[in-house]
């Protein structure tokens, strides 16, 4: 019998299932949760709950990547492994010293977002570019939304709170983007602490 071995700090499916860590299987709750038309979820825990490995695990089954749940309950499952484009966003590696650089850094992040769709985008502001960026993902299929850690920002100023206000205005602003675009997407799962 062949161990496998622990993911230590391995946040990534893909890496963990190449890398022959031992991977509890959940796809069945995964299954559950979204084996549906159109879901929004949000997930509060801890630190160090799982909550980024879970994201980046919608991430590879809504992008149709099956082959990386071959030995996992989904594969043989019912599941309609359709490709979705996914806009994945983890704010704890979004740069947000303060309210201007968090503006700055999620237009960007966007932006190479749309890229790797071979999508070009030149708004200027987030909310602008991530509603452009839905609409123009909608035209392959519905859109698949995944932001990891979205209380980020704010947590990492609650000590200054008129700056910790300033950066809820601007994730308030961007994520009404979402409600708005309701019609061209299939999911939005968002983790927090």
């Amino acid at each position: 019998m062949i161990l496998k071995k622990l993911p230590i700090y391995i946040s990534s499916f893909k890496d963990m299932i190449e890398g022959n860590f031992l991977y509890i299987d959940k796809t069945k709750y995964i299954y559950d949760l979204f084996n549906g038309y159109k879901q929004y979820y949000f997930l509060s825990r801890p630190r160090r709950f799982g909550k980024s490995l879970l994201v980046s695990t919608l991430k590879e089954l809504f992008s149709g990547n099956k082959e990386l749940f071959k030995d996992l309950w989904i594969y043989n499952s019912d599941y309609n492994w359709q490709e979705y484009p996914v806009i994945h966003l983890d704010l704890s590696q979004v740069p947000h010293l303060n309210s201007q650089e968090l503006r700055k850094s999620l237009n960007n992040k966007l932006k190479e977002i749309a890229l790797t769709y071979n999508i070009t985008l030149s708004f200027d502001t987030p909310e602008e570019t991530l509603d452009a960026l839905i609409k123009d993902l909608s035209k392959i299929n519905k859109v698949v939304i995944l932001i990891d850690e979205y209380d980020k920002p704010i947590l990492d100023h609650i000590k200054n709170i008129e700056e910790a206000e300033k950066q809820r205005e601007i994730l308030k602003s961007f994520y009404s983007v979402i409600k708005a675009q309701d019609a061209n997407l299939r999911a939005v799962f968002l983790t927090g602490v």
